[in-house]
């Protein structure tokens, strides 16, 4: 396949949603984006690895901007390939990735080649599964093997964000509470001690919970505690003598995980508790001057990521993130995956304006 980079972003998008990009799929469309990249903009240094493209000016400027987009798309249901309806500002592009995240690829993609001497330096990284256990992330692997090309003053990832910079994201952890008992015969359930109904008093504890709210960087983070599963039992007679009680946290990035785990102990005090997973948040940082020169060109508006995304991963690198792109983040992963192609064009421009 061959992509157009100067065409209008929309059709573009509608291109790459074509190009079938299933996690661990992604070398057809890393192909595609490599061979028009080098062919369409000139002006970048390009590079591939594995199936990530990597693009980049070196104009000497003063500052410089990573625009991160991931390839791959969640498992198609039903919604490939695209298709359009309505049309002007009603008009809407259905299919697999449309939100989640090639209408982000499509825009970083038709600025790669149309801006040719941007005021800011950027650095453009298209990479391979995100949508899966993060381990095989591919910014993980630039970051293991050619780390200078993800350094940046502001990195800005085109996750959906129905247009709206959102700034910065939530830490989230994952905890098991592991309580025992004693078996015995529900016949003669006295002579044992149910770990199951030991549950209670955790789950009391979740149901009075009070989350956290806090403002950074005027930006409203809201934290949450919830009991996500609950596993135990032998068999229909038996009186049980284990149980788990799996517990999410997510945190304001003002938190560290050292601190988000202490919370956790203090909250369930006096239970076995295990961390299981744990990714951290990112603070906004939309103090920094090209954060806050991108807020002023999107509008002078910002919103709080409250999810996680990889802007964690550039934030730990220490430098401000945000999530921009089209795109409404509900519809992500649905088979009724959508999205208006007038924020695509929102997006195009207010990136252009920032950058040009």
């Amino acid at each position: 396949m061959s992509l157009d980079l100067h065409a209008d972003p929309v059709d573009l998008t509608a291109a790459l949603v074509d190009t079938f990009s299933v996690s661990g799929s992604e070398a057809e469309i890393a192909t595609a984006v490599q061979e028009a990249l080098r062919a369409q903009a000139p002006h970048l240094e390009v590079v591939r690895n594995g199936d990530a493209v990597l693009a980049r000016t070196n104009l000497g400027r003063a500052s410089r901007v990573v625009l991160a987009g991931h390839l791959d798309t969640v498992p198609e249901n039903g919604n490939f390939p695209s298709r359009r309806e309505g049309s002007g500002e009603d008009e809407v592009l259905h299919g697999l990735g449309t939100v989640d995240m090639k209408g982000g690829d499509a825009v970083f993609l038709h600025l790669a080649a149309t801006l040719p001497e941007p005021k800011h330096d950027v650095t453009f990284v298209f990479y391979d599964n995100e949508e899966v256990e993060a381990v095989k992330n591919g910014l993980g692997r630039i970051e293991r093997e050619l780390p200078e090309w993800l350094a940046g003053d502001l990195a800005i990832v085109g996750e959906p964000s129905n247009a709206v910079i959102e700034a910065g994201c939530q830490g989230t952890m994952r905890v098991e509470l592991r309580l025992a008992g004693k078996r015995a015969h529900t016949a003669r359930a006295w002579m044992g001690e149910n770990a199951i109904h030991a549950l209670a008093e955790p789950l009391r504890r979740l149901a009075e919970y009070t989350p956290r709210i806090v403002d950074i960087d005027g930006l409203t983070y809201r934290e949450g505690l919830q009991a996500t599963s609950i596993s135990g039992g032998v068999a229909g007679n038996v009186v049980p003598d284990s149980a788990v009680l799996t517990v999410n946290h997510r945190f304001a990035p003002d938190r560290s995980p050292e601190a988000a785990e202490r919370h956790l102990r203090e909250v369930f005090d006096g239970y076995e508790l295990s961390v299981v997973d744990l990714s951290p948040g990112a603070l906004p940082g939309l103090s920094a001057p090209a954060a806050a020169e991108l807020v002023e060109a999107a509008g002078g508006r910002a919103a709080a990521k409250l999810g996680w995304t990889d802007v964690a991963r550039f934030a730990a690198l220490g430098m401000p993130a945000v999530n921009f792109g089209p795109g409404n983040p509900t519809l992500a992963h649905t088979r009724q995956e959508n999205v208006r192609t007038a924020e695509i064009r929102q997006v195009t421009e207010v990136l252009r304006k920032f950058l040009g």
